[in-house]
């Protein structure tokens, strides 16, 4: 039996705060003048894109992974703190991605969420830099699970997350799914009309999966793996799972901008049309569109109904990201 969705929203707003809540503890703080550790603009920088709205997706994926293995394992919760570091990092470094995205050398956005972008409100420079200063804050966070190790056992696990952390972070992670999406966007562009082509369905999955599904896929390992989940069998199921949210995902953010309310989704709509940017809406049209994101969120549910514990809320979470209108 399913959560009701008023349950399902007063439990997200729960796992929102707690996500929250976490942040705050972990993000640089700006201080006066005469104690400052680092220059005052890049913290302010830095806690203005990070509060600057967001689902909180990835930490909520990573804690609640966390605790649904750490229960079928009998555990108490044991690494807790060291769990709420990964979950503030991972976090950070989303935040960073969107900051980067935004700027004008990507995709020139002024407006996220409905409040101003990173650099249009700091300037160019001060965007690369708040990014950079995310980004670098989040491995600082993350390696400080460390300290907290108090057995071989821990450090085993502690290391694993973190190699997941940078691998889905990087080159073969999301940086490799943006590189794919500038280089797809020249080569729909091209340097004149016979050279200007569609994307394929499978370079858009590529894209896809790296992009947005890398960053899901290390929130998911890391809280199993923290829990001591180390089983090859299971991180490439749980690898799967993401995947398939991540691509659902990015596919409803495609049919909203077909046919969302741009006052919802804090951004105009229509901007892929407008761009001439090849989408699963314009390879498949919205009807297939819509079949293809009921598919993956599918696969991805059943997938989650081989994890032990409870997992009602995790399977109820990833319906709703994919009926969102937001």
């Amino acid at each position: 039996m399913g959560i009701q969705e008023s349950g399902l929203k007063e439990q997200l707003e729960e796992r929102v705060k707690r996500a929250e809540k976490i942040l705050l503890e972990y993000l640089p703080v700006p201080e006066p003048a005469e104690k400052l550790c680092a220059p005052e603009t890049i913290v302010d920088a830095m806690n203005y894109s990070v509060w600057a709205g967001g689902k909180r997706l990835r930490p909520i994926l990573l804690l609640e992974m966390y605790e649904i293995f750490s229960e079928s394992a009998g555990q108490k919760l044991e690494r807790q703190g060291m769990v709420e570091r990964f979950a503030a990092a991972i976090e950070m470094i989303h935040t960073y991605s969107l900051v980067h995205d935004d700027l004008p050398a990507m995709d020139n956005d002024e407006y996220r969420r409905g409040k101003k972008t990173t650099w249009a409100v700091y300037g160019g420079g001060m965007g690369v830099l708040a990014g950079d200063a995310l980004l670098n804050y989040a491995f600082e966070t993350a390696s400080g699970v460390f300290e907290r190790c108090l057995s071989q056992e821990d450090y085993v696990c502690a290391g694993h997350a973190m190699k997941v952390l940078a691998e889905n972070a990087g080159i073969y992670g999301m940086i490799g799914g943006q590189v794919a999406d500038i280089e797809g966007e020249r080569k729909q562009i091209g340097e004149s009309v016979e050279q200007q082509c569609e994307l394929s369905e499978e370079e858009l999955l590529y894209i896809h999966t790296h992009k947005t599904g890398a960053l899901i896929n290390a929130a998911m390992q890391i809280g199993a793996i923290m829990a001591g989940e180390g089983r090859m069998e299971v991180l490439e199921r749980i690898e799967q799972c993401a995947m398939d949210v991540g691509v659902a995902f990015q596919i409803q953010d495609d049919i909203l901008d077909v046919i969302g309310d741009s006052k919802e989704l804090g951004k105009p709509v229509g901007s892929d049309a407008a761009n001439g940017k090849t989408t699963y809406v314009t390879l498949k049209g919205i009807e297939e569109a819509k079949r293809e994101v009921e598919r993956l969120s599918g696969e991805a549910i059943s997938i989650v109904r081989t994890f032990p514990g409870d997992h009602l809320f995790l399977e109820e979470l990833i319906r709703y990201l994919i009926n969102r209108n937001s």
